[in-house]
């Protein structure tokens, strides 16, 4: 029997009179009105908390979201709310779950209770929920109360994508009923499926090589989507756990939303995974894509930014067409959980739904003693602050800790001897976190929290054999972070904002400056655009210049191993080691065995001299308190910079 989409009248829960949206108010006869929600790359937030501060975060949590899908409901006549994906990993909870409680054959998954909870209508994997393996993943997802579909995870290729086997339904059609203007009721058969990076091949190759492969989002697309419109879906949506990059398709895609939303037969796009916004100023001036409207290729898509932090929304307005619907007119929203005023101070716009927070009230106690273990301690504090204009703190005890754990696994190979190396990258460094999105772990215990603030993800260690040219292209790769900087120049902007500091890798093991004055070999998505730009200089080994033709062994992580970020030396063919570790786990126990741990950077990195130039940067408040720390830069404060960040000025 086909369900009745949900339909709130007049009056809330509360009994208060509620205004119904535009479409619902004028829809007439033959004429419905449906209001599709969004979440997105929820990650496990579903208490406005931060367990790596261990403080309430009025700027996350599903809950939060809930009561903005709960006062949507009752504006409107019809909803549906669906999941974009990156739900099951991506914070301490999410680790307590799968590292130390488990999920056995019966167990639910919270961050699945706190869906069911709130009547999650459909969903679709992300790439983040391959990160614990797919026999976790399979066992977390059978409590769902509502179909996951996803078209391009393949379990047996066929000859065609729609003569694939898939690891869950590549799509589903929803039997509903809708009301229309006239108070009629009408069924609507509304199609859903689902996509996802197939770069999870390369991010968990140990985890799926072997048990699944994937697909080109677009050409599974139009395979699938024929199929669906043949059995009877009206309305089609995509729920496209893929950014919004190039309009012109290429094979293997990660951002594919623009050249999916080409596809014939999709009515509406919804879209994630790059943790933006949509419709917004984030994507102004993409090809294709109207972003103060939220279109693209003239359908309604949405975005809607990460950790609950916004509820997306589609409106549209149907018109019965024969014994189908239409799409007559739509509007497209993206709903903040908080607002933040010119200082950068934050304001929730919504209070927690309790019936959300009380779903999962268990684990997130048993999260908060998880996340509170003491392993040892640490005789500096552990910031990160300036951790992409010098060496730094916690960068460097991520660094050495690697290359800890691989000299042991080293001995008795055909590698013992070769020099080891380790690389590591910022993972809080700002940005898009806002302000407050640093490690700042204080003189004393640490925790298995601070950890977790030290290494955000559940990546496994890998080693990879290089010769020094690959190492000193790793390094032109990473210094892509930096805008070019004309030489006498006053109050340049360093960063690229484009880049993002996770590929920012720092080698330890090596010294070397980086000149600014150059341009950036590779631009930001890895691609070698100036041949003859060497911003890396004075590279040594051992006090030595480094020899191009010598061979390292760098120890990191499985997405960089395997080609994530596109790193000159990691491609997945030169690694040589798979740890069955994650990089936390190794952190831990290297903090455990030495008991204190000294993390004070050893600044085997710096910018290359430039008299009579300056430069700025952008970092969080807190960072004044460390000025003194910072080793080899000449830096003082600059003012405010935008949205709470303080501004700092170098001079090279």
């Amino acid at each position: 029997m086909p369900i009745r989409l949900s339909r709130r009248g007049f009056m809330a829960a509360t009994g208060s009179l509620i205004a119904l949206h535009p479409f619902s108010a004028r829809a007439q006869e033959g004429q419905a009105h449906l209001r599709i929600m969004e979440t997105t790359d929820i990650h496990v937030h579903v208490f406005p908390y931060d367990y790596y501060a261990d403080k309430p975060l009025d700027t996350v949590g599903l809950a939060r979201t809930a009561s903005l899908i709960n006062a949507v409901r009752a504006e409107s006549t019809n909803s549906l709310l669906l999941d974009n994906g990156d739900f099951l990993q991506g914070n301490p909870l999410g680790d307590y779950v799968a590292y130390d409680r488990g999920m056995n054959q019966g167990d639910r998954h919270p961050v699945v209770t706190a869906m069911n909870t709130l009547g999650v209508e459909g969903s679709t994997f992300g790439n983040h929920e391959f990160n614990y393996g797919l026999d976790f993943l399979m066992r977390s997802v059978e409590g769902a109360e509502y179909p996951i579909v996803s078209a391009n995870v393949v379990t047996a290729p066929g000859a065609t994508p729609d003569a694939d086997t898939t690891l869950v339904p590549p799509y589903v059609i929803l039997d509903r009923m809708v009301t229309d203007g006239a108070g009629q009721e009408h069924p609507i058969r509304i199609g859903l499926i689902g996509f996802v990076p197939p770069q999870i091949m390369e991010w968990d190759r140990k985890n799926l090589e072997g048990r699944v492969t994937t697909r080109d989002i677009v050409e599974a697309a139009q395979a699938w989507v024929p199929r669906m419109k043949a059995e009877g879906a009206q309305i089609v949506v995509a729920l496209c756990h893929s950014g919004i990059g190039d309009a012109q398709p290429t094979p293997g895609m990660e951002n594919a939303a623009v050249p999916l939303a080409a596809v014939e037969g999709i009515d509406v796009i919804l879209t994630g995974h790059s943790h933006l916004v949509l419709p917004g100023p984030d994507y102004e001036g993409f090809e294709a894509v109207d972003a103060a409207r939220g279109t693209i290729h003239g359908k309604p898509a949405v975005m809607a930014g990460f950790w609950g932090s916004h509820m997306g929304l589609v409106d549209l307005l149907l018109e019965r067409e024969g014994d189908g619907w239409r799409i007559a007119s739509f509007e497209v929203e993206a709903r903040p959980i908080y607002l933040r005023d010119e200082e950068g101070a934050t304001t929730p716009t919504v209070e927690s739904d309790p019936k959300v927070l009380a779903s999962v009230e268990a684990e997130h106690e048993a999260t908060l003693e998880y996340v509170r273990r003491p392993v040892g301690k640490t005789s500096a504090p552990l910031h990160s602050y300036f951790a992409l204009v010098a060496d730094d703190p916690s960068v460097q005890i991520v660094s050495i800790a690697q290359a800890w754990y691989i000299a042991q696994m080293m001995q008795g190979t055909p590698h013992e001897g070769l020099p080891i190396l380790s690389a590591a990258a910022p993972f809080k460094a700002g940005g898009r976190g806002g302000p407050e999105y640093y490690t700042d772990v204080p003189v004393g215990d640490v925790a298995i929290r601070n950890v977790a603030d030290l290494y955000l993800y559940p990546n496994t260690v890998r080693a990879v054999r290089i010769t020094g040219a690959q190492v000193k292209d790793w390094l032109e790769r990473s210094a892509g972070m930096f805008n070019q900087i004309t030489p006498g120049g006053q109050d340049q902007v360093l960063l690229n904002p484009d880049f993002r500091s996770y590929n920012f890798d720092v080698i330890d093991g090596v010294t070397y400056r980086i000149d600014l004055s150059q341009p950036s070999r590779f631009d930001t998505d890895g691609n070698l655009v100036n041949e003859g730009a060497n911003r890396i200089v004075d590279l040594a080994y051992d006090g030595q210049p480094i020899d191009p033709a010598q061979e390292f062994i760098v120890a990191t992580n499985n997405y960089r191993a395997e080609g994530g970020g596109s790193f000159p030396g990691a491609d997945g063919s030169t690694i040589v080691f798979e740890a069955p570790d994650t990089n936390r786990d190794v952190i831990v126990r290297y903090i455990v065995e030495q008991g204190t741990i000294d993390p004070a950077a050893d600044g085997n990195w710096r910018f290359a001299a430039m008299p009579g130039t300056t430069v700025l940067f952008d970092t969080g408040p807190r960072a004044a308190d460390y000025l003194d720390q910072v080793a080899g830069l000449s830096i003082e404060p600059a003012g405010e910079g935008p949205d709470g960040f303080a501004r700092f000025r170098i001079a090279l």
